[in-house]
């Protein structure tokens, strides 16, 4: 077939010129039927069409351009905070931890800088498989239980833009490799804290306390200033001083790159340090005061007993030791579970702060107060004097017993309190026959007054009240009346009376002062690395609450305890002391615990001494020689040499 070839023009007359190249095969009906075909090289499209089609596209062009200004103009703001909040991180930067120190500013603590592996939670990838691979090459890296971390990672959203602590304490060169291979891993961030670390930790584990991780309930208690690695006071010092210890932190915000590492520091707003505290303990008399203590014990054969000394002219702790007591430098290392089973599981509770938090049976220390409310109440005079031949009987029934039998003669306020006879605090306290005593509610106020059942408000948490019974408790708690016998026990330090070694330090000191109960403290004062300080001034918590003379009647009672009564051993040191012996019967199938409170010198009284030996026995035979050795190396060693 031969080629063919066709032009068309189309005038303005529409009339059609054509030209035709043809071979045999195409004919004029051929020519024709091109000719009146419309639709040759026609309008494929209407008008309409296209109209439609031109409509739409300005619709899409319109909605484009309203959807970009939407972002650029009337949102712009926001997404421009958020590709900078994408680019940027904001970290805090914590404050040192303020030192507490001795009172002659020698350091008890110090801040160790330590490394901890920390995650980033909106750091990692939100697919789920590729998730999971990158939390698995950091359990990798960092040598940790991957299923440990998912289940801390399932606890917070997958934006979460907190720091989670996933390894702790890590050494310095295992830190430092970690550092170089975190920068190829999102999220994984080596960060530096500082850890306590406690000087001479024993001799001061319950005062200082120690610092814990904190929990989800203190997170809620404390205020949003608290992070999720935060280590916080768990006891002693370190809680009771928690706001004063923490300082406050900064922050910065930091440009990061692919991979979350910190490239440029944008913003940096610097941290305040915590403020220091200064005790009103020397190191070398609370060292010195716990080793006397433990060597009793351990000839003794004993384990658990507490010994306080406080200055009774302002209520200022010189030493409180409590045994056993316990290492806090593990738990500030972060303790093991099996070192922290050994500790709760150890029947002589080694965590636990006798000093404070244990309720005893006063036994015979509790007399001076009894004497003290008897007279200021006018039911004795120092001349008032009754029979002790042995105990008391009651309706022929009941019988109350002095400790020595066949009692001791005629006896006054002075006698009764050098020997502890129990007759005489029978007849002041709940009154015999026709003589009118205190009774239940004359005692409780005196004793009341005199701080017990109630907290003494030392500077630590967790101190407990004591009791002071009365008819209200025993029907409440035991469904029983108040009989006699009830009031007679009390009066004595028996029954169901119950105070700490420091209430009863405390209540001593009101005898050794004059009439003044202060408010017992450790910290004397607080200062800040800008050089500023604060003293802690003495409270008073009561004062002026017993007659003078009657108070110094109470106090040369408790000196003749010591010239020539139940604590005479005392009587061979070369300055003077008074005190009272005391032994507390608690339970019948154990020992009875043994307690002295006493101070010195006695004109000018400037230290206050309790201690208590758990099921020691008798108080003047156990307690007394504790006291003597304490006493004499403090006025005759430590005070000549300072």
């Amino acid at each position: 077939m031969k080629s063919l070839f066709i032009k068309r023009k189309y005038k303005k007359s529409q009339e059609i010129e054509e030209d035709f190249f043809y071979n045999d095969e195409f004919n004029t009906e051929t020519a024709d039927s091109y000719k009146n075909n419309d639709e040759f090289l026609g309008k494929h499209l209407s008008e309409k069409k296209i109209n439609i089609f031109l409509i739409l596209i300005f619709l899409g062009l319109s909605l484009l351009f309203v959807r970009t200004f939407q972002l650029q103009v009337v949102k712009g703001e926001h997404y421009v905070q958020l590709a900078e909040i994408n680019r940027t991180v904001e970290k805090p930067v914590l404050a040192a931890r303020g030192l507490i120190y001795d009172k002659n500013k020698q350091p008890l603590v110090k801040n160790v800088p330590i490394f901890d592996a920390l995650i980033l939670p909106k750091d990692l990838s939100l697919n789920t498989g590729k998730r999971a691979e990158q939390i698995e090459l950091i359990c990798q890296v960092i040598n940790q239980d991957k299923n440990k971390i998912a289940e801390l990672l399932n606890e917070y959203p997958r934006n979460f833009k907190y720091f989670l602590t996933i390894r702790e304490n890590i050494d310095y060169q295992d830190a430092l490799l970690l550092k170089i291979k975190a920068q190829q891993i999102p999220g994984l961030y080596i960060e530096t804290r500082n850890q306590r670390e406690y000087n001479n930790a024993i001799d001061f584990s319950h005062i200082l306390g120690y610092l814990g991780k904190i929990t989800k309930i203190e997170l809620e208690k404390y205020n949003s200033d608290y992070l999720l690695n935060d280590y916080i006071g768990k006891t002693g010092l370190e809680l009771a001083y928690e706001d004063v210890l923490r300082g406050e932190y900064g922050k910065k915000r930091v440009e990061v790159d692919v991979m979350g590492q910190e490239k440029k520091v944008l913003y940096y707003e610097e941290p305040q340090s915590g403020e220091n505290l200064i005790l009103s303990i020397d190191k070398n008399v609370q060292q010195k005061v716990r080793e006397i203590l433990n060597s009793y014990l351990t000839r003794l054969n004993k384990k658990r007993a507490s010994l306080v000394m406080l200055n009774p002219q302002n209520g200022e702790i010189l030493a409180l030791v409590s045994l056993p007591d316990f290492d806090n430098n593990l738990f500030a290392k972060g303790i093991s579970s099996q070192d922290y089973k050994q500790l709760i599981e150890n029947e002589d509770q080694p965590l636990f702060n006798r000093t404070i938090k244990g309720e005893y049976p006063s036994g015979s220390t509790i007399k001076p107060v009894v004497a003290a409310g008897a007279l200021d109440q006018g039911i004795i005079t120092d001349r008032t004097s009754f029979m002790s031949s042995g105990g008391l009987w009651l309706y022929d029934r009941w019988f109350f017993p002095d400790w020595a039998t066949g009692g001791h003669g005629l006896t006054n306020v002075y006698k009764a309190i050098a020997w502890s006879v129990n007759t005489y605090f029978y007849i002041i306290g709940g009154g015999y026959e026709d003589f009118q005593g205190l009774g239940v509610e004359g005692l409780k106020k005196y004793y009341n007054l005199f701080g017990l059942g109630q907290e003494t408000g030392i500077d630590l948490i967790g101190e407990e009240h004591g009791l002071v019974p009365d008819p209200d408790w025993k029907i409440k708690v035991k469904d029983e009346e108040w009989y006699i016998g009830d009031t007679y026990h009390i009066a004595i330090g028996q029954g169901d009376l119950l105070v700490t070694p420091l209430q009863v330090a405390n209540f001593t000191s009101v005898f050794a002062n004059g009439g003044t109960l202060y408010q017992p403290h450790l910290v004397k004062e607080v200062f800040s690395n800008q050089n500023e300080s604060r003293k802690i001034s003495p409270k008073i918590l009561r004062d002026g609450f017993i007659n003078q003379d009657n108070l110094n009647i109470i106090k040369q009672a408790m000196r003749q305890t010591v010239t020539n009564g139940s604590a005479q051993y005392l009587n061979n040191l070369n300055f003077s002391v008074s005190g009272k012996t005391g032994t507390a019967q608690w339970r019948k199938d154990k020992n009875n615990h043994a307690w002295f409170t006493g101070f010195a010198p006695y004109d000018n009284p400037e230290v206050v001494i309790t201690v208590l030996v758990e099921e020691g026995g008798e108080g003047s035979q156990v307690s007394v020689p504790i006291a003597y050795e304490v006493l004499n190396w403090y006025f005759n060693d430590y005070l000549q040499n300072d």
